[in-house]
């Protein structure tokens, strides 16, 4: 049942704060202000203006905000709900604007948390927004792909990848040679607009100029007024021995320009190792399948066995089954963080021959008469465990 309130003389039926944001209960701070900040922006008044309806509704976010962000207070409302909450606002149980306590100081739990999120990434613009519109740049990613060989050796990689640069025929000004970008109008070059909002003076990005706080009237005729153009740049990339597929290698400021002067984001390498034909890895290990013929099997012997830092031997003992394993220590990848190397682990499997001369059948069969059951433990043992199903 939904909790009641009175609200301007008149019993309304109170949401519920969770159902309001659209998060489950169990929900984490992170989530409970992602959800906030994607209704604030959407339902903020600047964006309906004259819409009563929405404006409700903003108020309402706000509301459940501002008591599920604060621990306190969201203990207070899971045990008792609507007035309880209210109740644990102010010392001695005052309500009202309790939630305002920590505006402008910096409660991360109160409204001075809850708004400088929102103005934060919405009224100004995004990271940087605060500082006269200094916003850094956008990320970029890659994907480099190279063989297991390139992995396990490390070395450098030669990569093109596009990316913003300042026009070089107008500097990045975005103004025709000869002219300069003139002092936005509505601004008044500020970047920046102060609007009233009920009590609250807030500031917001100049939509007029985009925070650039100039605007072009004659723009440059290679980058179309923009100051940038899209340009291929090449790097020498130093990528570590070992790294493994999915892994991620950031080159700090390689990625887009910043806004009004600010630092270029960075590029992120996403690794991609493509499959070996023989090699299968498993972190730094390395698998390989073998396949042996019979009579080694029987006999014993030496194999050899290839890997990425050149064939080596290894010993196959008389009488090895199939799926046996063995490990060549220090044969696998090196470590990232470390010198040591991880191991090849060695399955083999035993191949029977699919043709057979008369002779070799006949010297099976002789081999076969001067067999007995111990010779074949494995089967020895299959034997007697189906006996005792047959008995069952």
């Amino acid at each position: 049942m939904p909790r009641l309130a009175v609200y301007q003389g008149i019993a309304m039926a109170k949401r519920d704060y969770y159902d309001i944001l659209g998060v489950p209960k169990n929900s984490g701070d992170d989530d409970i202000k992602k959800a906030y900040r994607n209704l604030a922006k959407k339902l903020h008044p600047d964006m309906n203006p004259g819409n009563k309806d929405t404006e409700e509704k903003f108020k309402e976010v706000n509301e459940a905000y501002s008591v599920l962000i604060d621990p306190k207070k969201r203990r207070m409302y899971d045990v008792g709900g609507h007035d309880a909450a209210q109740q644990s606002g102010r010392p001695g149980g005052a309500g009202g604007f309790s939630g305002f306590e920590g505006f402008g100081g910096g409660d991360a739990g109160g409204m001075g948390g809850m708004f400088g999120d929102l103005f934060e990434s919405f009224f100004e613009g995004g990271r940087g927004g605060r500082h006269g519109g200094r916003a850094p740049g956008e990320d970029l990613q890659y994907e480099l792909e190279m063989s297991l060989e390139e992995a396990n050796e490390g070395g450098e990689k030669k990569i093109t990848f596009e990316r913003m640069e300042n026009c070089s025929v107008c500097g990045g000004t975005g103004a025709k040679p000869g002219t300069t970008p003139q002092t936005c109008s509505t601004c008044r070059g500020r970047g920046q607009v102060h609007v009233q909002q009920g009590f609250f003076a807030i500031s917001r990005t100049c939509p007029k100029c985009s925070g650039r706080g100039t605007m072009v009237e004659s723009p440059c005729s290679s980058c179309r007024g923009g100051g940038r153009v899209r340009v291929n740049r090449t790097l020498n990339v130093r990528v570590p021995a070992g790294v493994d597929n999915g892994m991620r290698i950031r080159l700090e400021g390689e990625g887009e320009p910043g806004e009004n002067g600010g630092p270029r984001g960075d590029l992120y390498l996403l690794v991609g190792v493509r499959p070996h034909e023989l090699l299968e890895r498993d972190g730094q290990n390395l698998i390989l399948t073998l396949p042996i013929p019979f009579p080694l099997a029987v006999t014993g012997g030496e194999v050899e066995v290839p890997g990425l830092d050149g064939s080596g031997k290894l010993k196959i003992p008389a009488g090895t089954q199939s799926g046996q394993v063995f490990r060549l220590k220090g044969r696998g990848l090196p470590g990232m963080r470390s010198r040591t190397r991880g191991d090849m682990m060695v399955r083999v499997f035993v191949e029977v021959p699919t043709r057979m001369s008369g002779r070799q059948k006949e010297l099976l069969k002789e081999f076969e008469k001067d067999s007995n059951e111990g010779d074949y433990e494995e089967t020895r043992k299959f034997a007697e465990k189906a006996k005792r199903m047959e008995k069952k």
